[in-house]
């Protein structure tokens, strides 16, 4: 089906204005398809041709103007409107729908636990469309009055307050302008827990199976939701633009959340069934504070067009972080952002795929789609944190508020941001529209460099701070091909990306009390220009450690001077500020992917100082990095045993450290990983026998499902024992962990079951979105590279297939989870260029598989260093 380009949403947008959608939806008609019934009342200016989309089951009637329309007409998704009149139009469009089953349009999921049914949309992009007929661009906003027929017993929710007017109708108030994607309806046998705040009905909604555990957690969602609303209404002029705030916990979410205005939808995994760290309830914290500010910026200002997609998330990611951290128990969140979420960025931004912030030309909604991802989150964000670090919070707010008053239920552009920023600084010497180009429109990280010169006497040193850009770095895809056409290994040579950063100097003494500690001597601020660099004379003799971009304020590289370097490697844990240390721990990841510190020698520094790490954010980004990347991938399979058992034993440490129950966060993190790294079945399989880890905790869903995934893998369990604790715990989750243990099992006819049920072209067998990935996670075990082998060939073509049949979402999936990423070697190069240059990958499979092989070659890149 065609994709709509920019330059057909440009031509509607010039020839239509919708004024209202009425829309009514029938869910009683079976577990397949739902009726849907839409009329739309548009305006022409001027005679012409256009199209509305649509992508049914079933198209029944289409009436234009009381005027029959040929249902065969529709090509694809798009049905012709031809020969419209200046003036009104109202199209009237019947139709039967389909269901999905990978999170996309109608998603419809049936709870295992209690056979009760539960339906939600999720319109984005392109997907309004196979729920009713739509003008379906950013731009074209309109109102929206919905009602809905559902089973008796469900509850429907909706953007506005829904009534239930009997025999299982319900009506929706009608909403303020909003753009198709923002569309939300969400129903079944909901769980609910309601409230009230300012005046508004708030909500909290989950699955029936699911309600003691939101019961056990809705204070505390709630009393972050209050407090972040609260602040907002403090940042912000305009006040909350809904009627109502509902927050639903829906099954099988693609993503963590999505900002529907006053319903906004989470993956349910943030219900807690099982134990989990204070950094979980963090990160789930978090994405309520993010959506919440989606509420302004996205839904109650909006994008354009979709190359602004940074202007709704780099905003939200922000404030999220920014927000939470004002107005709740969460004060470190920069933390977190700064080991998990920013590395996220980092790594895009190297890759051949990386794009501007802010591209310039976003040509179609499926180019689009590929820009959800580090540079559009993360680095976005870092960017507008650098920006109220340059431009200060003041002047910010007042750009943001003038922003909102200027476009508030209309739609804005970079250029329309820009100027309100602009206005927020008048009288000041920063140049918002220079800063914009030389952060948002250019790719690649800029590395800040130090040189240190000893002053001739002991009273001051000198510090030579440089930018030196980001050479032979990835600015964008390269249509040049090496010898062997790898697109993904060409070193591009272009100009360094530089830019100016606005900086805090950190300097460190080692503490002469305790020579493993260090203390701050001094927090220093400085512009790192963007055509160089910056001299400092700093106080004191020589620090025994400086660390440019200390508290993160700025997105760049950092490499510090040799004397600093030395003084990390071994004196860490000894830096005073876990942000600091963040910065530190990034610096050492970063050099280990770029090659020019051994993986060895990251895994003796995280074997030093992580037991003694207070921070539990960066105890789990760290060991996520050194588990995942540094042990599976960057080390040789010769030498991952020891690196796993430096891991194993940097576990039982740490589990012997919170012995006394002080930590009960740590302790978790310390049995999840040992699990993880287990390389004999003797410890965990206890543990599992006996229902606990000894000194606790007791074994909860979550983790003897982690226990049977590890034994599946090391092959000392069989399908009997996945099945007898299905038979105990037949949730959602369980149907899930079941999956991914089969898959793991090293045996061939599990491996062959596995592969078929993933690639199977029975559309009566498709996984759902959820099943697929977990039996994808479970395929791939660098423990089972010989039994395996064989498949590295076949994904190629069965995932290029797969994508064509079922869609973005699972294509995403398949590039993401069922990717061989453990076969770190040149036939798999050679195979994926195979299938890029010579295959017809879906442009998600496409990004997903440039990506892969480009973190591959890295991989391998750094092994041959080691063995140089």
């Amino acid at each position: 089906m065609p994709v709509l380009t920019r330059d057909e949403a440009q031509t509607r947008a010039r020839l239509i204005d919708v004024q209202r959608y009425t829309v009514d939806l029938d869910l009683t008609t079976g577990a397949d398809t739902f009726d849907s019934h839409a009329e739309i009342r548009f305006t022409a200016h001027t005679p012409g041709d256009t199209f509305v989309e649509l992508k049914p089951a079933e198209l029944r009637s289409v009436t234009l103007d009381g005027q029959p329309l040929d249902p065969a007409a529709l090509d694809g998704n798009r049905l012709p409107l031809t020969g419209l009149t200046e003036g009104p139009h109202e199209l009237r469009v019947d139709a039967t729908m389909r269901y999905s089953h990978t999170g996309e349009g109608m998603h419809r999921f049936t709870d295992p636990t209690d056979g009760e049914a539960y339906v939600y949309t999720q319109l984005f992009m392109e997907d309004v469309q196979r729920v009713f007929a739509a003008f379906d661009q950013p731009d074209l906003k309109a109102l929206f009055d919905l009602t809905v027929t559902a089973p008796q017993g469900w509850t429907v929710l909706a953007n506005s307050v829904t009534e239930h007017l009997g025999e299982g109708k319900w009506q929706a108030a009608t909403t303020p302008l909003i753009s198709t994607y923002l569309v939300a309806v969400a129903a079944g046998p909901w769980h609910s827990v309601r409230t009230e705040h300012r005046g508004l009905p708030f909500g909290l909604h989950c699955r029936r199976s699911l309600a003691p555990h939101l019961d056990a957690d809705a204070d505390e969602i709630l009393d972050v939701t209050r407090a972040c609303f609260d602040r907002y209404h403090e940042k912000f002029d305009e006040p909350y633009p809904f009627d109502s705030y509902d927050q639903a916990f829906v099954p099988e979410f693609n993503a963590g959340a999505m900002e529907n205005p006053g319903l906004v939808t989470f993956r349910d995994e943030f219900v807690y069934r099982s134990a989990v760290t204070d950094t979980e309830r963090q990160t789930r914290a978090m994405v309520i504070s993010h959506e919440m500010a989606h509420m302004w910026f996205g839904d109650l200002v909006t994008l354009q067009w979709w190359d602004d997609i940074w202007l709704n998330e780099s905003f939200a990611e922000y404030m999220g972080y920014q927000t939470l951290t004002e107005a709740t128990r969460f004060t470190d969140t920069w933390v977190d952002f700064g080991v998990t979420r920013k590395s996220w960025g980092y790594d895009a931004d190297q890759r051949p795929s990386t794009h501007p912030v802010a591209p310039e030309a976003v040509e179609d909604t499926a180019s689009a789609l590929l820009n959800f991802d580090g540079i559009s989150y993360a680095k976005g964000a870092s960017a507008l944190r650098q920006l109220v670090t340059w431009l200060g919070e003041k002047d910010f707010l007042t750009g943001i508020n003038t922003h909102f008053t200027r476009h508030k239920f209309a739609n804005a552009t970079l250029a329309d941001f820009i100027d309100s920023l602009s206005s927020g600084a008048s009288g000041t010497d920063r140049d918002v529209h220079a800063w914009a180009d030389a952060w948002l429109r250019t790719t690649g990280i800029d590395t800040l460099t130090t040189q240190v010169t000893d002053a001739t006497d002991d009273t001051t040193f000198h510090l030579d701070l440089r930018n030196a850009g980001s050479p032979g770095q990835w600015s964008g895809p390269d249509p040049t091909k090496d010898r062997d056409g790898r697109k993904h290994l060409t070193t591009l040579t272009s100009p360094p990306s530089r830019r100016p950063h606005r900086i805090a100097i950190g300097l460190y003494d080692t503490d002469p009390g305790d020579p493993h500690r260090l203390t701050r001597r001094k927090l220093l601020e400085a512009d790192v220009h963007a055509s160089g660099g910056t001299s400092i004379s700093g106080p004191g003799p020589r620090p025994a450690l400086i660390v440019p971009n200390d508290q993160d304020l700025t997105y760049a590289k950092i490499r510090l001077d040799p004397a600093s370097e030395k003084t990390a490697l071994r004196h860490l844990s000894g830096v005073p500020d876990p942000l600091t240390r963040a910065v530190l721990w990034n610096t050492l990841r970063d050099m280990v992917r770029d090659g020019e510190l051994p993986p060895a020698t990251y895994l003796e520094t995280v074997g030093a100082h992580l037991a003694a790490e207070t921070d539990l954010a960066l105890v789990q980004g760290v060991l996520a990095f050194a588990r995942t990347q540094v042990a599976d991938r960057f080390s040789t399979p010769a030498d991952r045993p020891a690196a796993l058992a430096l891991l194993t034993t940097l576990c039982e440490d740490l589990l012997r450290r919170t012995e006394d129950g002080t930590d009960p966060g740590l302790r978790l993190t310390a049995v999840r990983n040992l699990i993880d790294t287990a390389q004999h079945a003797d410890t965990i399989r206890g543990w599992l026998d006996s229902g606990a880890v000894p000194g606790g905790p007791e074994l909860d869903p979550e983790l003897r499902w982690r226990i049977l995934g590890r034994l599946s893998v090391l092959g000392t369990i069989d399908d009997a024992v996945i099945e007898a604790e299905l038979a105990h715990d037949p949730s959602a989750t369980g149907q899930e962990g079941a999956a991914r243990c089969r898959a793991a099992l090293p045996d061939p006819q599990a491996k062959e079951a596995a592969w078929n049920a993933l690639f199977t072209t029975d559309p009566d067998r498709e996984l759902s979105n959820y099943l697929f990935t977990a039996t994808a996670q479970g395929f791939w075990q660098p423990e089972q590279t010989d039994l395996v082998r064989r498949y590295v060939p076949r994904y190629f073509t069965d995932a290029t297939a797969l994508a064509e049949r079922r869609g973005p979402a699972i294509a995403e999936a398949a590039g993401r989870h069922a990717f061989p990423a453990h076969a770190i070697d040149e036939d798999t190069l050679r195979l994926g260029d195979q299938c890029l240059t010579e295959g017809t990958p879906t442009p998600a499979l496409r990004r997903k598989l440039t990506d892969q092989l480009d973190d591959l070659s890295r991989a391998l890149k750094v092994r041959a260093a080691q063995q140089s």
